[in-house]
């Protein structure tokens, strides 16, 4: 494009040249021409771009590794000029995201939407957008680009994979204040009636004793007598090993992918990550109270809920999770342990071979509270040895330990317990 316009500029001023030494008209109307030339390539190059609109919509703003991303992408002409030839790219940061697209005619007040369908290999937080839409002259000698900030916001959620089972260490069911303590969510266990209140959910409404009291009166709730389950992840930077970078064969769309058949990243972080997911998903489907820790590039504490809102949002804080943490793990035990009441079942999710973490195990034993290991072995990803010795220890404590290796088939490997 630029070569075309060099020889045009030549043609102007050699036609200038000869016409200034001959005196002939001929040339400055040579000259003129390609002058005119270059001033209608450029206002066309320009109006390729102007009067153009565009929008993206997608099914929702949440994906889950294994699954796909559909989005519907729009460019409308607004203007009164028709579009020849418009180059869309797509500058979205989303693995494998293919959303560029050629239009080669649009007419005045007319629309092109293309779909981009784009299978997830990569838990994160991504932006789908901008735009860049560049348009050129029909004879090639001007490309006029214009950004068009038409972005959204996209999560995509950790794999999870369907437990048969996971035993947490027995232990006595929990009594005294903690069964006293009200709940604002309805638990399996009503503890009594009260007035109706403005904003108290009618499905709460105990109807025996409306009709005795003849008034409306509503259900208190306890605690489940079960207990809460915090789940712990170690994201220390300094004790996760491996490195992952998707290929393009794992980018590339194919037909029936599905998170069944989707392996997990070759990394210790991705393996400690999809172990939470999967275990917060298993005991938050059975109805039971779950909260999370973790300790990354930033402190984040998921308070003890259950539902599908807590589901949400516990993937949500796992899907942008980085081992970027500098608090050892016994640490993060021994600060965030100290709340917890006797009978919390307490699941440990770690690659780290220091012993620290196991003596912090057995304080959180000692003290009534139920720890269960999930040790990631990270000699199978080319670090640190020592699992078996960690593994002995904890049970000759009676800490029940899973063990999580590369290549493992996690499904099975959180369902049988190692020791």
């Amino acid at each position: 494009m630029g070569y075309r316009r060099s020889v045009v500029y030549l043609i102007i001023a050699l036609s200038l040249l000869a016409g200034l030494a001959t005196g002939r008209p001929f040339f400055f109307t040579v000259a003129y021409t390609f002058i005119g030339l270059l001033a209608f390539a450029f206002l066309w190059a320009r109006g390729g771009v102007s009067g153009l609109h565009a929008s993206r919509r997608t099914q929702s703003r949440h994906a889950q590794v294994g699954g796909h991303v559909e989005e519907v992408l729009t460019l409308r002409n607004v203007s009164l000029l028709p579009k020849l030839w418009v180059e869309v790219y797509d500058r979205s940061d989303l693995i494998g995201h293919r959303a560029s697209h050629v239009i080669g005619s649009l007419r005045p007040h007319a629309q092109v939407s293309w779909r981009v369908r784009t299978f997830c290999v990569q838990r994160g937080v991504y932006r789908l957008g901008p735009l860049r839409v560049v348009a050129g002259d029909p004879f090639g000698l001007f490309q006029v680009e214009r950004q068009m900030n038409v972005t959204l916001p996209l999560i995509v959620y950790p794999p999870t994979v369907k437990l048969a089972d996971f035993t947490l260490l027995p232990g006595p069911l929990p009594g005294g204040e903690t069964l006293r303590r009200r709940a604002h969510y309805i638990t399996p266990n009503a503890a009594s009636v009260r007035d109706y209140a403005p904003g108290d959910s009618l499905n709460r409404i105990h109807w025996l004793s409306t009709a005795r009291k003849g008034r409306l009166m509503v259900k208190e709730f306890e605690l489940d007598p079960l207990g809460d389950i915090w789940v712990f992840l170690d994201v220390e930077r300094a004790v996760h090993v491996g490195e992952y970078a998707p290929t393009e064969a794992e980018v590339e769309p194919t037909e029936g992918r599905n998170r069944d058949r989707f392996a997990i990243p070759p990394t210790t972080e991705e393996y400690a990550v999809a172990a939470a997911a999967s275990l917060v998903s298993h005991f938050l489907q059975r109805g039971r109270t779950v909260g999370l820790v973790a300790h990354g590039q930033r402190l984040d504490i998921v308070p003890a809920d259950r539902g599908a809102h807590q589901l949400a949002r516990i993937l949500e804080v796992l899907a942008a999770v980085e081992a970027r943490g500098t608090r050892t793990f016994d640490q993060l035990l021994m600060l965030h342990t100290s709340h917890l009441a006797r009978g919390t079942a307490v699941i440990l999710i770690t690659p780290s071979m220091r012993e620290s973490w196991v003596r912090a195990a057995h304080v959180l034993a000692r003290r009534g509270l139920r720890p269960t290991a999930v040790l990631i072995d990270p000699a199978s990803f080319g670090g640190r040895p020592g699992a078996e010795t960690l593994v002995t220890q904890l049970a000759a404590a009676d800490i029940p330990v899973y063990r999580l290796k590369l290549g493992d088939d996690l499904r099975r490997s959180l369902s049988q317990r190692y020791g």
